[in-house]
């Protein structure tokens, strides 16, 4: 379950990043330059990755943290497995 504090961080940054989605549908509309629609689309896709690197890291904190402390060994290869497929999914984000 995730905290207020990073339910807020979280709602706020993908509120931005609907704005930002909305003003590229804009640019779009007014025949706005190619390369500068992609470099909008590149930005927002990296404010995305932004956001679940926030619920990834909140993830960790709490539904992980939680399964590896206790000694129900299913449960932690089941958190394990889980983070296994998102780092899969999302293999890209690097150590920024």
């Amino acid at each position: 379950m995730m905290d207020e504090a990073t339910k807020g961080k979280a709602t706020a940054r993908l509120r931005r990043i609907a704005g930002q989605v909305d003003g590229i549908a804009r640019m779009i509309d007014g025949d706005r330059y190619c390369v500068e629609v992609l470099l909008q689309i590149a930005s927002a896709q990296a404010a995305l990755g932004q956001a679940a690197k926030l619920v990834l890291r909140n993830h960790v904190d709490t539904c992980v943290a939680s399964a590896m402390s206790t000694r129900d060994g299913a449960k932690r290869k089941q958190k394990i497995d889980e983070l296994m497929q998102v780092f899969a999914r999302f293999g890209g984000w690097g150590g920024r």
